[in-house]
C-alpha cells in the first residue's frame, strides 16, 4: 500500500513540475514576443523606418558599400523582398546605389549623409540583438535553442511555412512582401 502512495505522490509532484514548467515556457514566450513588439515599436518611432528597414540601414552602415544579395543574406530575407526595402530607403534618401564599373549587373549600396544621421541615432533593431546575442552562445547551447523550436515549430504544425519578418505596413505603401514584389517583377519583364 505504502508503494502504491509513493507512485501516487510521485506522480502528483511530476504533474506539478510539468504545469510550473509549461507555466514559465508560456510566460518566457510572451516576454519575447512583447519584447520584439515593444522594441520594434521604439525603432520605428524613433526612426520612421519598420524594423527591417532599420536593420537593412544597420547592415549597409556596417559594411558599406554592399551588394543587395549580400544585405539579403545577412538578414535572412529573399533578394526581391531586400530590393523593395532598398527602393524605400533610397525614395526616403538614406541611401544611393552605384553599379559596379566593371561588370554593370553588380549594383552596390551605401547610406547617403541623411542615413548616415538617421542611423548614428538609432536604436538596434530587435533581430539584430537577438542574433547578436544567439551568436556569442557555445554551439551546444546554441543547439539546444534551435532544438527547442523545432519542437515549437512541429507543435505548431509550422515546419512548412516560410519564415518571413513580420513587419509593420509603411503609411500608404502597399504590403513589403517577397511574393508580391516578385510578381510586380514578373509583370515588368
Amino acid at each position: 500500500m505504502s508503494k502504491e502512495i509513493t507512485t501516487i505522490e510521485r506522480e502528483d509532484v511530476a504533474e506539478t513540475n510539468n504545469t510550473q514548467v509549461l507555466a514559465e515556457i508560456n510566460d518566457n514566450l510572451r516576454r519575447v514576443f512583447q519584447a520584439v513588439q515593444e522594441h520594434s515599436k521604439r525603432v520605428e518611432r524613433e526612426t520612421g523606418l519598420t524594423g527591417p528597414q532599420a536593420w537593412t540601414i544597420r547592415v549597409i552602415a556596417d559594411n558599406e558599400p554592399i551588394k543587395i544579395s549580400d544585405i539579403a543574406r545577412r538578414i535572412y530575407l529573399h533578394v526581391a523582398t531586400v530590393v523593395g526595402i532598398i527602393d524605400r530607403l533610397e525614395l526616403r534618401g538614406y541611401v544611393s546605389r552605384t553599379r559596379d564599373h566593371k561588370d554593370r549587373r553588380v549594383v552596390y549600396v551605401m547610406l547617403t549623409e541623411n542615413g548616415r544621421t538617421l542611423i548614428a541615432n538609432a536604436p538596434q533593431v530587435a533581430h539584430s540583438l537577438l542574433l547578436s546575442g544567439l551568436d556569442v552562445l557555445p554551439n551546444r547551447k546554441l543547439k539546444t535553442v534551435q532544438a527547442g523550436f523545432e519542437i515549437l515549430t512541429r507543435i505548431l504544425s509550422a515546419q512548412n511555412l516560410p519564415p518571413q519578418i513580420q513587419t509593420t505596413e509603411e503609411p500608404g505603401e502597399p504590403e513589403a512582401s517577397s511574393n508580391m514584389h516578385e510578381k510586380e517583377v514578373a509583370s515588368v519583364r
